[in-house]
C-alpha cells in the first residue's frame, strides 16, 4: 500500500488525545449518598463494569475514527503488481492523423484508440501524472493529472498535420530532460503507417524509454485522392476557357465505382467528370471553366471517396490579372526559342528591342531577358544593379564571346560574379535543385530519372559571398549551368550557355519554358496560390508598403495572426504555416495594401494507407524495454488493477462517518440499553 499524500500521517500523533482524556476520566470518582448501602452492592458492581466497558467502546470508536480520517486524507492506494513509476515520465501518444479516420465497423480507428487511452487513463494508480502527445503542437510539456488529461482527450480530434515516430520520441526525450525525469513509459496509440513509423527502431532515441505499441489498425482500404492540380496557363484569363490539369490516384484497393471530380468556383458547380485510372491507379483530367471578372476566385476540386476525406478536396485560389510584361533585348537577332515560350499564351505581353533600350523604361517589365549578350559596358551593369535594388526580375543568356572580360566588365558593377572562362567540353547537367523557386512549383515530386540539358560548352561563372548564388542546373563539377543570384531586392538569373541549339539542348528542353514563366510570375507573384499545410511553403505577397510597423495579418476560420514574414524583391514572402492549423482559404492582407486570397491544402503524407505488420515490427523493433499491446490487453489490464486503483480514500470516510455515528450512539445510551435488556 502507498500512499498519495503520505505527510498527512503525522496526523497519527492525534490519537493520543482520546487515550489521554479516558485515562483522566479513570481517575475521576464521584460519591453517592444513600442510608442502605447493604442493597447497593449488586447494583454498585454491576454500573462500574457497565460505566468501563462503556468507556472501552468510546475509546476504540474514537480511536477508530480518527485513525480512518487520517487514512481519508492521506489518500491510501494499493499498488499492487504494477511497475513502479517513481521518477518515470509517463507519455500517452495518441495518432490523430488523417489515416486514423478510416473506419473498422462503426468507428473509425481514432474512436477506439481514443477510448483505449481513456481506458488506462481511467484505471491508472491513483496520484498518476501524464504528458499527452499528438500530432498537433503539445497540449502541455508538463504532466498532467489524471482528470485533466480525461477533459484534453475528450476536445482532440482528427488533424491535418502528421509526425514521425522519431520526432515524437525526440520530444519524449527533451520533456524528460526538462522535466528531470530518469526514464519514461511511452504508449503509442497508433495504426503505424508506413510513411511516419519506421521499420527500425532508433536505440539512441530509445535510452531510458520503455515503449508500449498499442496498434489499431483495419482491414486493408482503399483511398481515392487528388494528388495536385494546376491550371495550365501561367495566369487566370477572363472571357475565355481556362484549363485545369488535376491528378488524381488511388492508394490501396480501387473503388468499385468511378469517383466523380467536381470543380466549383465561388460555391458554384462549374464541371464535372468521372474518374477512370490506368494501370498505374493514376488519372489525369483536364477540366475547362471560365470567369467573368478579375476578382479572386475560391476553386474548389472535390471526389466522393467515403473511406477518407482529408485528401478529398483541393483548392485553389485565382484572380485575372493584366497580362505580365516581358521585355527581351537582343544583341543580334531575335530568339525564337524565347519568342515562342511567351507567345503561347495570352497572359504574356511581349517585347523587343535591341541592347541599347532606354533603362528609364524597364520600370514597367515583370521580366527582363538579355539575349546573345557578348559583351556588357558598365553602365547596362549600374542600370541591372539598379532595377534589382528595385525588386526586378533580370535573366542573361550570352552568347559565345571571343573576350569574356567585355561581359565581366558589367557583370562587376552588379555584385562579385565574373565569367572565369569557357568549358568546350560536352556536358550534361548533373544536379536540379529542388529547393530552388523555379523548380519548386513546378513538380509534386521529381523523377528519379529525370533527364537534364546537356551543353556542348558553357561558361564557368564564378561568384562571390555577396551575390549569393543558388544553382538551379549545375553541373558534375560544381558550376552551374543556371544560376540565381540575390544581390538586392530582385533575382539576377545567369545562363552558362546560351539559348539556342548549337549551345546544347536546353532552350528545347522541358526546363526552358517553366523557368520563363517563373521568373516572371515570381516578380508580379500574387494572382494564384495553392501551398500544402506543413511544408513550410512561402507565399510571395506584392506588399510594398509592409513593414516593421504595418505587419501582414492572416484572416479566415476564426484566426487573426501575424505569420512569420519577410521583405522579398518588391513585396513580402509570408509563411502561413506557423499561424494556421487547418486547410481552407485565408485572407492575407496589410494596411494600405492590397489583399490577397490564400489557398492551403492538406498534405498528401498520409494518403498512402499502407501500414506494417505488426509480426514484422515485433521483429525489428525488439529489445527488452519494447512491448506490443492491443487494446484488449490495455483494458484487460484496467480491469485486473481496478482493485490496485480503488479509492480507498473514499472507504476511509465511509468508515469515519460510521465511526462517528456509532460513538454518538453509545454517549446516547444505546449501549446501556442493550446491556439493561440482556439482564
Amino acid at each position: 500500500m502507498s500512499f498519495l499524500y503520505p505527510f498527512f500521517l503525522l496526523a497519527g500523533l492525534t490519537l493520543a488525545i482520546p487515550v489521554l482524556i479516558h485515562l483522566f476520566n479513570l481517575r475521576r470518582y464521584k460519591t453517592v449518598m444513600f442510608p442502605h448501602t447493604r442493597f447497593l452492592k449488586s447494583i454498585q458492581l454491576k454500573s462500574q463494569k457497565q460505566s468501563q466497558l462503556k468507556y472501552k467502546w468510546l475509546l476504540a470508536l474514537r480511536l477508530l475514527f480518527l485513525t480512518a480520517l487520517i487514512l481519508a486524507f492521506a489518500q491510501p492506494f494499493f499498488s499492487g503488481n504494477k511497475q513502479d513509476t517513481t521518477n518515470r515520465l509517463q507519455v500517452i501518444y495518441l495518432d490523430n492523423s488523417g489515416s486514423m479516420a478510416v473506419k473498422k465497423g462503426t468507428r473509425t480507428l481514432f474512436e477506439t484508440a481514443r477510448d483505449a487511452a481513456r481506458e488506462q487513463v481511467r484505471h491508472a494508480p491513483a496520484g498518476t501524472r501524464f504528458v499527452l502527445l499528438t500530432n498537433d503542437k503539445p497540449l502541455s510539456y508538463q504532466p498532467l493529472p489524471a482528470d485533466k488529461v480525461l477533459t484534453l482527450l475528450n476536445t482532440i480530434d482528427i488533424s491535418a498535420n502528421s509526425k514521425t515516430a522519431d520526432k515524437t520520441l525526440a520530444m519524449v526525450n527533451s520533456i524528460m530532460q526538462g522535466e528531470s525525469f530518469a526514464a519514461a513509459d511511452v504508449y503509442y496509440y497508433s495504426d503505424f503507417q508506413q510513411s511516419s513509423f519506421p521499420a527500425v527502431a532508433d536505440k539512441n532515441l530509445l535510452r531510458n524509454i520503455r515503449f508500449y505499441g498499442v496498434p489499431v489498425q483495419a482491414a486493408s482500404a482503399g483511398n481515392v485522392l487528388i494528388d495536385t492540380a494546376y491550371l495550365d496557363a501561367p495566369v487566370l484569363q477572363t472571357g475565355v476557357q481556362n484549363k485545369l490539369i488535376v491528378h488524381s490516384r488511388i492508394a490501396g484497393e480501387a473503388p468499385k465505382e468511378n469517383p466523380v471530380l467536381q470543380l466549383a468556383i465561388n460555391g458554384q458547380v462549374k464541371s464535372a467528370s468521372a474518374l477512370r485510372f490506368n494501370d498505374k491507379n493514376e488519372s489525369t483530367d483536364t477540366l475547362s471553366f471560365s470567369v467573368n471578372d478579375a476578382n479572386w476566385q475560391r476553386m474548389v476540386l472535390s471526389i466522393n471517396d467515403a473511406s477518407v476525406r482529408f485528401d478529398d478536396t483541393f483548392r485553389i485560389s485565382a484572380r485575372s490579372t493584366p497580362s505580365l510584361q516581358v521585355l527581351v533585348m537582343n544583341e543580334g537577332q531575335p530568339n525564337p526559342y524565347i519568342q515562342a515560350a511567351f507567345r503561347a499564351y495570352n497572359g504574356f505581353q511581349l517585347t523587343q528591342t535591341g541592347i541599347n533600350q532606354n533603362s528609364n523604361e524597364w520600370k514597367q517589365y515583370n521580366l527582363i531577358i538579355f539575349n546573345g549578350i557578348t559583351r556588357m559596358d558598365a553602365a547596362t551593369g549600374k542600370a541591372i544593379a539598379a532595377a534589382l535594388q528595385e525588386g526586378q526580375n533580370i535573366c542573361i543568356f550570352p552568347a559565345r564571346a571571343a573576350d569574356v572580360a567585355a561581359i565581366n566588365t558589367g557583370l562587376s558593377q552588379i555584385t562579385d560574379i565574373r565569367m572565369a572562362g569557357i568549358d568546350t567540353a560536352t556536358q550534361a547537367a548533373s544536379a536540379l535543385q529542388q529547393g530552388s523557386d523555379l523548380v519548386r512549383d513546378m513538380f509534386e515530386r521529381i523523377p528519379d530519372n529525370i533527364q537534364l540539358p546537356v551543353a556542348n560548352w558553357h561558361y564557368i561563372i564564378d561568384a562571390g559571398l555577396s551575390a549569393n548564388q543558388q544553382a538551379v542546373l549545375s553541373f558534375r563539377s560544381g558550376s552551374p549551368m543556371l544560376a540565381k543570384y540575390t544581390p538586392s531586392k530582385g533575382s539576377l538569373y545567369i545562363s552558362a550557355v546560351a539559348a539556342d541549339m548549337q549551345s546544347g539542348n536546353f532552350a528545347g528542353s522541358y526546363f526552358f519554358v517553366p523557368f520563363l514563366y517563373q521568373m516572371a510570375i515570381q516578380c508580379r507573384g500574387g494572382d494564384i496560390y495553392a501551398l500544402t499545410l506543413g511544408r513550410q511553403q512561402a507565399a510571395f505577397i506584392p506588399f510594398e508598403g509592409a513593414g516593421e510597423r504595418n505587419m501582414a495579418h492572416i484572416y479566415g476560420s476564426g484566426i487573426d495572426a501575424i505569420p512569420p514574414q519577410r521583405p522579398a524583391g518588391k513585396g513580402l514572402e509570408v509563411f502561413p504555416d506557423a499561424a494556421v492549423q487547418q486547410a481552407g482559404f485565408y485572407r492575407i492582407s496589410a494596411s494600405g495594401s492590397d489583399t490577397a486570397l490564400v489557398a492551403i491544402n492538406n498534405s498528401r503524407e498520409e494518403s498512402a494507407l499502407n501500414t506494417w505488420a505488426i509480426g514484422d515490427l515485433k521483429k525489428q523493433w525488439d529489445g527488452s524495454d519494447i512491448y506490443w499491446l492491443s487494446t484488449t490487453d490495455i483494458s484487460s489490464a484496467a480491469g485486473s488493477s481496478a482493485l490496485g486503483s480503488f479509492p480507498l480514500w473514499k472507504v476511509c470516510a465511509i468508515l469515519a462517518l460510521l465511526m462517528l455515528a456509532a460513538e454518538t450512539y453509545v454517549l446516547a445510551g444505546g449501549f446501556r440499553k442493550q446491556a439493561a435488556a440482556t439482564q
